[in-house]
């Protein structure tokens, strides 16, 4: 578990020095517990590695005040949780689904039990994300989705990705970007 920590914690890190995460800004996180331990995705979940990301990812993000949207797996249709003062925030429609073990995941029930007041929403339109174990987030990151690239190709034996948003470039010929 330490060592799943420790890649953890520098993949997290890494993004959020690149992606420039302002304090209410989302970050959705989509993970396989079961593929961080090696195993087939939603065959093995574990509330140990769900609990040890999810203590890194409060640490983190707490601090910097960006909110965090846990991606529930396919049997929720990939619902998100995410505090019900984010869901207000941002207009979010909150559906009625509780997440456990084999409906969620494990990570999702993990965040759900710590959030003080956690609800479940269909969609979000998160501005950077991380998906550990192939659960797809792709769907809840903005339009325009840039991948970030970590010295941490994994946690555990999952594969990582994490990528960044950024606005839209619009005009033509004529017109400047920041």
């Amino acid at each position: 578990m330490e060592t799943v920590k420790k890649q953890f914690e520098t993949a997290v890190r890494e993004l959020l020095e690149v992606a420039n995460l302002e304090k209410d800004d989302i970050l959705v996180v989509g993970c396989s517990t079961s593929e961080v331990l090696g195993e087939k995705i939603g065959s093995y979940g574990s509330m140990d590695v769900a609990k040890v990301l999810c203590e890194v990812l409060s640490e983190t993000l707490t601090a910097k005040g960006i909110r965090l949207a846990a991606q529930c797996c396919e049997h929720l249709n990939r619902a998100l949780i995410v505090e019900k003062e984010t869901a207000r925030m941002y207009g979010l429609e909150i559906v009625n689904a509780v997440p456990h073990a084999h409906a969620g995941g494990s990570f999702a029930t993990t965040v759900y039990s710590t959030f003080k007041n956690p609800v479940a929403v269909e969609c979000i339109k998160a501005d950077a994300g991380i998906d550990i174990g192939d659960t797809l987030i792709g769907m809840h990151l903005k339009a325009v989705a840039v991948p970030v690239r970590s010295t941490v190709r994994q946690v555990g034996k999952a594969n990582l990705v994490m990528a960044r948003t950024r606005a839209k470039y619009i005009g033509g010929e004529r017109a400047k970007y920041n």
